[in-house]
């Protein structure tokens, strides 16, 4: 992103306020992990110059990979290239219409030639493993329901009155909007990069001033904030959380300053300064157990407080931490399963 940062300081407002797009459109990508190419940053700089359109941008990166096709499949820098070009051209378009058509328009623009369903609903079902969620998958909607899920959605959405609304409250209302569209995932592919997209066009009707550098830096914790608004899991005590989307949207709309942090979205993560058990005394006794769980897996609270020399209910209390924390886990039944060391 530093190949854009000249034309900020620079201070032109033309060129700064395309150096912001192409910023967005680029950082966008980091969502499906996706990196563009040299060549992209090099033809959207002329872009920004002023030297080609945005429509010869497009043209001369569909010329660059009739030339250089990819390799192999998992190369994915040409669709990288060619929907970063094409979300470049999307916000610099002084146009909106907030609709169904419109989301599923912008999906179809963005991956024309990319996917063969591209603007097109899906007709199955789908699950996705998710890092934050340790490899769990959240509900999206049941294919045969998402024409209707999508249209009740942006229904109630146009129905709902922002009049007399702090602006927090509009952040917060927007969040769960934006919440409930993504969670639908109409599409097989690209929902997260669409919903971005069709969100900075909606902010923009409300007047507010979007920080593309959430966008471009933080792209991947909108996606996983996202992830976590729309999870839950009653039996591990996990609930859905506006929080984390919360910090990302007060960041890009309010000039907040959250530190936004992936591995705290993460259902096992534990905050060392706010968890009471994380000192140095406790990590002693935690270390201990699982000494002698290495060298006796099938050992009982009993046991473990004789060699360790601490009570059982200290005892009982870390190994609970140690399971909450993914360190260990119980095989088998209490009495004549054993324990599993997951994590050092």
């Amino acid at each position: 992103m530093d190949n854009f940062e000249e034309y900020l300081r620079q201070g032109e407002p033309n060129k700064a306020e395309k150096a912001k797009v192409w910023k967005t459109a680029i950082g966008l990508q980091l969502v499906d992990g996706l990196k563009p190419s040299d060549y992209l940053i090099a033809t959207a700089k002329q872009n920004i110059e002023g030297d080609i359109t945005i429509d010869e941008v497009k043209q001369r990166i569909y010329t660059y990979y009739i030339q250089h096709p990819s390799q192999t499949t998992e190369d994915r820098t040409e669709e990288a290239d060619k929907v970063s070009a094409r979300i470049a051209e999307i916000l610099s378009e002084q146009t909106f219409t907030f609709s169904p058509a419109e989301y599923i328009a912008i999906h179809r623009r963005l991956f024309q030639d990319i996917y063969k369903f591209a603007g097109k609903i899906r007709d199955y079902n789908i699950t996705k493993q998710e890092w934050v969620l340790n490899g769990e998958t959240i509900l999206y909607g049941t294919a045969e329901s998402l024409k209707a899920t999508l249209e009740y959605d942006f229904e109630q959405e146009k129905k709902f009155s922002y009049k007399g609304l702090s602006q927090q409250e509009v952040i917060e209302h927007i969040a769960h909007f934006v919440s409930y569209l993504w969670q639908i995932h109409i599409f097989g592919e690209g929902n997260t990069r669409t919903t971005a997209v069709f969100l900075i066009k909606y902010l923009r009707t409300f007047g507010f001033k979007v920080n593309n550098d959430m966008f471009t830096e933080h792209a991947l914790y909108f996606r996983n904030a996202l992830v976590r608004a729309n999870y839950k899991n009653h039996v591990k005590n996990i609930h859905a959380t506006n929080e984390f989307l919360l910090r990302f949207f007060e960041n890009l709309l309010l000039d907040e300053n959250h530190l936004l942090k992936n591995r705290e979205m993460h259902v096992k993560f534990v905050d060392p300064v706010n968890d009471p058990v994380n000192d140095p005394v406790n990590d002693s006794v935690k270390s201990k157990i699982l000494q002698h769980l290495k060298q006796n897996p099938k050992a009982n609270y009993t046991e473990l407080a004789d060699k360790t020399g601490y009570s059982t209910a200290t005892i009982k209390r870390h190994i609970q931490e140690l399971k909450k924390m993914g360190i260990i886990e119980r095989i088998g039944s209490d009495k004549t399963g054993y324990w599993k060391i997951v994590e050092q």
